[in-house]
């Protein structure tokens, strides 16, 4: 027979409920018997029955996640920072990929709300068509739109002022002297395009110099090479992501085209690669643990019943100066 709880509780010398308690990460146990029944369930290499104990408690202990596209870098180190934050507090997460399709994305919900996970964290894909997804697992459990959110759907949300990081891009390029502008961006499908695209048509005033594609470095070379068939760039690039931007910097090196002496280019996210690109990428920098911890803050709240009311914080991001500029 293997290793009970009950022969943890006897070897930390607690109570079996106080073992019980403080195997869960529960509230109400001292620290020092908190230390004393880890240790004992390391040395007995105890192993807990997590299905028992979540038909008990009527929790999983862990959260879904459902994200656009787990390939794109920018989601793929914010799941890294959110799942530090659950592991954390002794939470699992189970991911999910949408590949930018509301259907598929419905579908995924419906697993996780199967798997019983106790909340759900979810980056929408579209702006409209992801409202269904959401309805459904909101009527079941704890839900919190993070990073990108729905048109009208009234519930928590956690990300960046977009506007305000696209505000820095514009003032820093003109700044350096930049007095023309293109901004190659996406179609605004998404809460973040908009936004991105919003602030950059606010920032410039009267200027509409837009290019929209998608979030992606093909089309980054793409919009660089309709800049070059133009026969004269502008003075700066305002890209709406950072994949955008290294497809455009790809294109204009292969063209023979210097950054930042004969175009200055600038990205948004901050993504690991920005500051390996050649010349290295001027960006906007999401500061996703601080995202992270915001979003597991709120969500613990709506699960311990401590906020009902739905809420949306937007967190300014920074500007990161590089070569590109």
């Amino acid at each position: 027979m293997g290793v009970t709880i009950h022969d943890v509780a006897a070897r930390a010398g607690v109570s079996v409920a106080t073992a019980s308690r403080a195997l869960s990460g529960q509230r109400g146990v001292r620290a020092e018997n908190r230390d004393k029944v880890l240790a004992a369930a390391r040395e007995l290499d105890y192993e807990p029955n997590v299905v028992a104990a979540s038909l008990r408690s009527r929790t999983t202990h862990t959260i879904g996640m459902v994200v656009p596209r787990i390939a794109n870098p920018f989601f793929a180190t914010l799941v890294e920072s959110v799942e530090k934050q659950l592991h954390d507090g002794q939470r699992s997460l189970l991911l999910a990929n949408s590949h930018y399709e509301p259907e598929v994305e419905q579908r995924q919900v419906r697993a996780l709300l199967d798997r019983r996970v106790d909340a759900l964290i979810m980056i929408p894909c579209h702006r409209e068509r992801s409202c269904e997804a959401l309805t459904t697992a909101a009527a079941r459990i704890p839900v919190l739109q993070l990073d990108l959110r729905v048109d009208g759907f009234a519930g928590s949300w956690v990300g960046v002022d977009n506007e305000a990081g696209v505000w820095q891009v514009v003032r820093h390029l003109a700044e350096r002297g930049a007095r023309s502008l293109v901004f190659v961006g996406a179609k605004p499908t998404d809460s973040a395009a908009q936004a991105r695209l919003d602030g950059y048509r606010r920032a410039v005033g009267d200027g509409d110099d837009v290019l929209l594609g998608d979030f992606s470095k093909e089309w980054g070379q793409q919009a660089a090479k309709l800049l070059l068939q133009r026969g004269s760039l502008p003075d700066g690039i305002v890209c709406g992501n950072d994949t955008i931007a290294l497809g455009v910097l790809g294109e204009l090196a292969a063209n023979q085209v210097r950054v930042p002496d004969d175009v200055l280019v600038a990205g948004f996210d901050d993504i690991p690669y920005a500051e390996l690109a050649q010349p290295a990428l001027t960006t906007v920098r999401q500061p996703q643990q601080q995202i992270a911890a915001e979003a597991v803050r709120v969500l613990d709240a709506r699960l311990s019943g401590d906020e009902t009311a739905p809420r949306s914080i937007a967190i300014t991001p920074e500007l990161v100066v590089r070569a590109s500029t």
